[in-house]
């Protein structure tokens, strides 16, 4: 028999939704109950959704939080779960309002906990020490910090319980786990996925199990919240290093594993850790549990799904009954309707293919087959007789008269909008936001972007990875080949290519990688190899575009640098130096 049988609930909350919320962990103890298990935990802020931002400074969501924690607590045991251990991650306040020294800052009212609920009650809760305060984290500005570790003792087994950025920093409570003789750390998070994210992730609670000598079972919230992309991935490790147990990623799933930690020695815990007794009833004798051990997809994989998720989630959780996007026979929209399709169904979806008099006929065609191929709802909606008479008017020459042709498909896009309640997704990526290569109010327009996050490069090899996996199938890929292939155009003049205006993108998505992610001064970028001219003018066209950013539409958050939280800069900026 093992010593304790463990469920991890990998759950999707939606921020708010305090009753919804509850009844996902509800049914997960349900499901854990079932199980035979001991204990079950859910993710950092699994009741309220996370990030919760500024709603930590209204009283009235504190108090709506303190008190349905005190109602889950009541319905577990109400529904016969009442024995079952669970750990569940929500707000707390509002406290005494923590003091910034003299000084004019916000104050907090509210901490990052975690309770144990069990026998109808709250036994105990305890409140995340360490706060992140970079990158999309802005907890010290919300939080009070707490100023212990907690030790649950159930089933004669010591279980450390901390909160995500505990794991990640030394000291705190996590210097304290070999202290308290822990058997078992138990850590909840709300940990937001980029590429590459499992490099460190993984590593890290292999490093925490093996310096403690004790098993780390890391349980992650799941979907999309706005900008940011959970992928669950929950895992148990060994004091060895080794994985016993993994959840999949973008999905919610409960992960249950069989666990012999090392018994408590019942001793009193010393200052800073706090010791709790959990009862559990016994449930007899068990079969052993499947191990449960989830393959992680390859990178493109992981990042296709992410974006379908991110895109759905947005798409659910607020309310649309349906999207509408261009098309334009172009790589970027192809790729945004196949998302779409994959998140929500392509009957869902709606793409308008919107000519001008510029437009190629391979454009057209290629547009028709993205929608053949996806099955979206499709129209075409010609903007040449819409866009002269502004250009008979103002006398519209150059730029200003292809930005009305972009400008026109915005208002029919648009106007579709406000008459069917679809969403519009805008269809830019990365590498045109950073050097301003759109149209503001064309374009740009949208209420969502699929693949904001993505450089162009990264938009060709999504594509490709996506045919294959179609194929791999016995389908037929979604994204046309001459989408793929022909040269990249915005068509809104004679014979229009990116590259009239733009370094090829393999070059610039080099430099603005250098540039935007890595932070490097221009000087430094050309040190790199890049031609000092070339340098000079995509950094000169990405200052200048943040004013068109500030006001873009959101996407899923896929690197470590996206625009919007991440990267915060000036509008108003002149460089004096490289």
């Amino acid at each position: 028999m093992p010593r304790l049988r463990l469920a991890l609930a990998q759950t999707n909350p939606v921020v708010g939704d305090l009753a919804g919320n509850a009844d996902q962990i509800v049914e997960a103890a349900r499901a854990a109950r079932a199980a035979g298990a001991d204990l079950v935990a859910s993710g950092e802020m699994s009741l309220t959704g996370y990030p919760i931002e500024d709603l930590a400074s209204r009283p009235s969501f504190l108090k709506a939080s303190r008190h349905a924690v005190e109602q889950l607590a009541e319905r577990l045991q109400a529904e016969g779960l009442g024995d079952l251990a669970v750990i569940v991650g929500h707000p707390d306040g509002p406290f005494e309002p923590r003091l910034l020294d003299t000084s004019n800052a916000p104050t907090a009212i509210a901490k990052n906990c975690a309770s144990v609920l069990q026998g109808g009650r709250v036994v105990t809760t305890t409140a995340k020490y360490h706060l992140p305060n970079y990158s999309v984290f802005d907890e010290y500005r919300v939080f009070i910090p707490g100023d212990e570790l907690l030790v649950v003792r159930l089933k004669g087994v010591d279980v450390a319980v901390i909160i995500c950025e505990d794991l990640w920093r030394d000291g705190g409570p996590v210097g304290r786990v070999m202290e308290a003789g822990a058997g078992l750390l138990l850590v909840i998070n709300a940990s937001p996925w980029i590429a590459d994210k499992d490099e460190v992730r993984l590593p890290l609670v292999t490093h925490r199990a093996t310096e403690n000598d004790t098993v780390v079972a890391y349980v992650n919230i799941v979907g999309g919240q706005d900008d940011l992309l959970f992928d669950g991935d929950s895992v148990v490790v060994d004091g060895s290093g080794a994985i016993l147990a993994r959840a999949p990623q973008w999905k919610e799933h409960l992960l249950v594993v069989d666990l012999d930690p090392e018994q408590s020695t019942g001793r009193t815990m010393p200052a800073g850790i706090r010791s709790v007794d959990v009862d559990t009833r016994p449930v007899g004798q068990l079969d052993a549990v499947a191990p449960d051990i989830a393959e992680l997809p390859d990178d493109l994989q992981q990042l296709w799904e992410g974006l379908v998720v991110g895109t759905r989630d947005y798409i659910e959780k607020n309310g649309f009954r349906s999207v509408i996007l261009g098309l334009s026979g172009g790589i970027d929209s192809a790729v945004c309707a196949a998302i779409a399709a994959d998140a929500i169904g392509g009957d869902r979806v709606y793409g308008v293919s919107m000519p001008s008099q510029w437009s190629s006929d391979h454009s057209r065609s290629d547009a028709d087959d993205v929608a053949e191929r996806i099955g979206v709802q499709y129209s075409t909606e010609p903007i040449a007789d819409l866009v002269a008479p502004f250009e008979r008017q103002l006398k519209l020459t150059g730029l200003a008269a292809e930005n009305v042709q972009a400008r026109a498909r915005a208002l029919i896009l648009m106007g579709l909008s406000n008459l069917h309640g679809h969403l519009v997704l805008t269809t830019g990526n990365k590498t045109e936001l950073s050097v301003g290569y759109s149209t503001i109010y064309g374009d740009s327009v949208g209420g969502f972007a699929p693949i904001k996050d993505v450089p162009k490069t990264m938009v060709w090899e999504l594509a490709k990875w996506r045919n294959r996996h179609a194929e791999a199938q016995g389908l037929r890929g979604p994204i046309p080949e001459n989408s793929i292939t022909k040269p990249p155009s915005a068509e809104l003049r004679p014979g229009q290519v990116d590259e009239d205006t733009l370094p090829p993108y393999e070059i610039l998505d080099g430099i603005l990688d250098a540039y935007i992610t890595k932070a490097l001064g221009a000087a430094d970028v050309v040190a790199l190899g890049y031609d000092a001219d070339i340098v000079a003018e995509v950094t000169k066209l990405v200052d200048r575009s943040e004013w068109k950013r500030r006001q873009g539409a959101i996407g899923p958050k896929i690197s470590g640098m996206a625009f919007g939280r991440d990267r915060r800069l000036p509008i108003t900026y002149r460089p004096t130096s490289p």
